[in-house]
């Protein structure tokens, strides 16, 4: 498999030890990490045409991948 955009590591390179740190010691933080990453593969294998799928699931999914993103954001620029 090509390699996935938007990983977390690649979002926040910056922030490797500080994401590894609150998926360690923060449970909330674990979960929203976990969910990118689903929301992240599945629309991976969305656009690699591996799964097909409607333009509105598409679309669903990109949207909750943005709020994950957001969210994580915050909780890592309040962590720093």
């Amino acid at each position: 498999m090509a390699h996935t955009p938007f990983e977390l590591a690649d979002l926040f390179p910056d922030d490797a030890a500080l994401i590894h740190t609150l998926k360690e010691g923060n449970a909330h933080f674990a979960k929203l990490a976990d969910q990118h990453h689903h929301v992240n593969r599945a629309i991976h294998r969305i656009e690699a045409e591996i799964e097909p799928t409607s333009d509105a699931h598409a679309e669903d999914l990109k949207k909750q991948r943005l709020a994950l993103q957001d969210e994580i954001a915050a909780m890592l620029n309040s962590n720093r």
